[in-house]
C-alpha cells in the first residue's frame, strides 16, 4: 500500500504519516526498489491507534508507549488500563483548571463598564496596577 492509500484508510495526512514515522513512533514500512514507502496492514492499525490515541488527548511519548503496548503480546491490560485512568484524571485536572480561568475572565468583564472610556478595570487588574490613567 502506498501512503496516499494508508491516508486514506487512517484518517491522517501523508504529513502527520511522515511525521509519525520520524519521531519512531511507527513501524518503518519497507522500501521498494525506487524508494517508495511500502505499507501493510500493521501500519494501518499503528497509524490508527495513533490517531484515536491522540484525539482523546494522550502525548507523542504516551502514544509511543502505546506502540509499545499494542505489539508486546505480554501485555497486561491492568497496565493500559492504568494508563488510560491516569490521562482521564490528567484532563479532568486540566477541566477544572479551565473553569477557573473561565470565571476569572467573566468575573474580570462584569468589572468593566466596556463603554468607550479609557478605564479598564481588566486592563487594571491583569496588569497589577489600581490607579487611573
Amino acid at each position: 500500500m502506498n501512503i496516499s492509500d494508508v491516508a486514506k484508510k487512517t484518517g491522517l495526512t501523508s504529513k502527520a504519516i511522515r511525521f509519525y514515522e520520524e519521531k519512531g513512533l511507527v513501524t518503518a514500512p519497507a522500501r521498494s526498489e525506487n524508494g517508495y514507502r511500502s505499507y501493510a496492514q500493521k501500519h494501518i492499525e499503528e497509524l490508527t491507534l495513533l490517531r484515536q490515541a491522540r484525539q482523546v488527548g494522550f502525548t507523542l511519548e504516551e502514544c509511543q508507549e502505546l506502540v509499545a503496548l499494542f505489539h508486546n503480546p505480554d501485555r497486561h491490560s491492568a497496565d493500559v488500563k492504568a494508563r488510560t485512568l491516569e490521562k482521564a484524571a490528567e484532563i479532568e485536572r486540566h477541566i477544572e483548571e479551565l473553569q477557573l480561568m473561565r470565571q476569572r475572565l467573566l468575573t474580570l468583564a462584569e468589572s468593566c463598564p466596556g463603554d468607550d472610556g479609557a478605564d479598564c478595570p481588566i486592563i487594571d487588574n491583569l496588569s497589577g496596577c489600581c490607579h487611573k490613567h
